[in-house]
């Protein structure tokens, strides 16, 4: 639903109350998270050109010292881990895909009732073709991680020594090369077992017009389904399922809740004192650590609502829903 035209200069909008904490306070948050067992942390991928890779760094530094934690086991978040029965995998891997809920100092007292019961987390990876498709399911009421359907995507147009390079400039820096490799599957296969996964939650049938019931699509920008799933559904030569016609972008959200501007997710999370956890585009880690900034907006009071809607029959022409958008 678009919201109401107001006409109010950029100044007054960006001023305007609610407003996240100052950058000074970072890091006095999440004392829960410290008794975590202490495992070692993926180094940082490239960044996106919207943040300095200084500032994300540095924030991930910062992280690490604010946190113990354990790195998710990126066999088990496919369904494919055979180590359950070793007790020194089990210490060094997280095979959980549950998030506390990142309470704010007034608790739960400004929690809205949403229009959707879930909201399904989304974060690519992969500029050329599609490498990573992580998805959480968030239930809206209990403000938790359900389940999450996470699949390695192997490219169809690429030669075997380009993905070879493509995959150790992506993911051979920080070590998960090798589960990309082991994993990987063709893109339509991925669509395919994604449907299965929401029809067993009863989110999605085909016999219904493909669409999501009750869910929503969470992206933090709209690139995901605006742009880059398109692409590969004509790469894969396959059409673009309906579900992806609408979405809710989460830095829209963010910038008229709270009427600041925050480029991306490390932004958001540094504004809303939220350390870091994981690697920083790793699509897995992406997605519950945009769950968190999600977590602490719903928290604060925020509405999540559709900001994005494609023209029925187009997969090119989107409609933006929200005036202010970032």
């Amino acid at each position: 639903m678009a919201l109401p035209r107001a006409h109010l200069s950029r100044r007054s909008f960006l001023l305007s109350s609610p407003k996240p904490p100052p950058f000074s306070s970072f890091f006095r948050y999440s004392p829960h998270l410290q008794s975590q067992p202490n495992c070692k942390i993926y180094n940082s991928a490239s960044l996106h050109t919207e943040e300095s890779m200084a500032s994300a760094r540095q924030f991930e530094a910062l992280s690490r010292k604010k946190l113990n934690w354990k790195p998710l086991c990126l066999y088990h978040t496919q369904g494919k881990c055979t180590k359950m029965d070793d007790p020194t995998h089990v210490e060094r891997f997280n095979h959980s895909c549950s998030l506390e809920v990142e309470r704010n100092g007034l608790g739960l007292k400004n929690f809205r009732a949403q229009k959707f019961d879930y909201f399904l987390v989304l974060d690519l990876e992969g500029k050329v073709e599609i490498l990573e498709f992580p998805v959480l399911l968030f239930d809206a009421k209990t403000m938790n991680v359900v389940d999450l359907f996470h699949r390695f995507v192997r490219p169809t147009k690429m030669s075997e020594q380009r993905i070879n390079e493509y995959i150790e400039g992506k993911y051979g820096k920080i070590g998960i090369d090798g589960v990309w490799h082991d994993t990987a599957i063709a893109f339509d296969d991925v669509i395919q077992q994604f449907e299965a996964w929401l029809a067993i939650h009863h989110l999605w049938r085909k016999e219904h017009g493909g669409l999501l019931k009750e869910a929503a699509f969470v992206t933090c920008g709209n690139w995901d389904l605006k742009t880059k799933v398109p692409q590969q559904c004509v790469v894969a030569r396959m059409k673009l399922p309906p579900y992806f016609m609408e979405w809710i972008n989460l830095k829209d959200i963010y910038l008229n809740f709270y009427k600041r501007r925050a480029p991306g997710m490390i932004s958001m999370m540094r504004e809303l004192q939220i350390p870091l956890l994981g690697s920083h585009h790793v699509g897995i880690d992406d997605t519950r650590n945009i769950a968190r900034v999600m977590q602490r907006m719903l928290t604060d009071g925020a509405l999540l609502q559709l900001t994005a809607r494609r023209t029925p029959g187009s997969s090119n022409n989107v409609k933006f829903l929200f005036e202010n958008r970032i």
